[in-house]
């Protein structure tokens, strides 16, 4: 797990206080997870076979090499077996040599939602807050970003990308296991910052979005998406314990209450630009994420309702730029 080149391009970029920061967590999480499980991820990826993929598709979907491409080194069901080690696989879907990693989120919907929406990443610096296996940033590449950061502190996220980087390669794009409150203050370093399905779980949504306005450049884009209620300005919920058995969920706002709360944080042309019920078709369980998912999570006689009784997942879109 080579992290030397983010290392160089942020030292050529004038920020050695932000790699500083990004290798101690770098070298201190991967040292030791928390859940003893890294030994294991390690020794799958060291299993996983050197591969040349023959084709690398990266715009319209995320479709890395060709099922010929496996011929004479490891059969179909033992490269899965392998893969199936970093089980559960959340985000995606992914074509690993013609190997289709169904994920339990069609994480390319919500792609397909929001790029019309955004300014051009061509050429640009972005931040992925939350980024899980790194899917999204895949897709900010093909869309011609310069460089992108995924930030997530969950270590078997962090894996799943390195399964995916050894076979995309040596692109500017990085999942580092850290979280958007370790990063050093007043970046203002990233054109775009993307937080998608973060905001809830945040004790104290003002200061995330704050924390997220510091990471840009001034005139630079914010691309946030989150849960919310129908309601009108001012509502917000916030449940007494679970929230579709989550437990780390705080505050769930109106669309205008979010929209205030963005303007409030200091962001100007701030604009709701998709509202989306997530179905059972869009978040769901698979051979590859065998856990529960959002059918579980939903009263069975009452789709429009949490198994809590509140309402339903509802996610929103929202672009906004930092003051120039």
């Amino acid at each position: 797990m080579n992290y030397q080149p983010l290392y160089d391009y942020l030292e050529s970029r004038h920020k050695s206080e932000f790699r500083q920061t990004l290798q101690h967590f770098v070298d201190t999480k991967l040292a030791d997870d928390g859940h003893g499980n890294m030994e294991q991820w390690q020794q799958a990826l060291s299993a996983l076979p050197q591969l040349n993929a023959s084709a690398i598709e990266l715009k319209k979907s995320l479709q890395i090499g060709k099922k010929e491409d496996l011929d004479g080194v490891i059969s179909e069901l033992e490269f899965i077996e392998l893969l199936k080690a970093f089980h559960p696989w959340r985000k995606g879907p992914y074509s690993l040599f013609d190997i289709d990693i169904d994920t339990e989120w069609r994480s390319d919907w919500k792609w397909d939602r929001v790029l019309p929406h955004l300014s051009p990443l061509k050429g640009r610096k972005v931040l992925d807050v939350g980024g899980g296996n790194g899917y999204h940033g895949w897709r900010m590449l093909g869309e011609g970003a310069d460089f992108v950061l995924g930030i997530d502190p969950t270590t078997l996220f962090v894996m799943q990308y390195q399964v995916m980087r050894r076979y995309i390669g040596d692109l500017n794009h990085f999942v580092v296991p850290c979280g958007l409150e370790q990063l050093p203050n007043n970046l203002q370093f990233f054109d775009t910052v993307f937080s998608m399905g973060v905001l809830y779980h945040r004790r104290s949504p003002i200061d995330h979005l704050v924390e997220l306005r510091s990471c840009l450049k001034p005139g630079g884009e914010l691309v946030l998406e989150t849960l919310i209620i129908d309601g009108e300005l001012g509502q917000v919920l916030m449940p007494e314990s679970r929230y579709a058995k989550m437990r780390n969920v705080w505050f769930l706002p109106s669309n205008d209450t979010m929209l205030l709360w963005l303007q409030r944080s200091g962001f100007k042309d701030v604009k709701c630009v998709d509202i989306n019920v997530t179905s059972l078709d869009e978040q769901r369980q698979t051979d590859w994420m065998q856990f529960e998912s959002l059918a579980d999570f939903l009263d069975p006689e009452d789709r429009t309702k949490t198994i809590e009784g509140y309402p339903a997942p509802k996610r929103a879109v929202y672009i906004a730029k930092a003051p120039q």
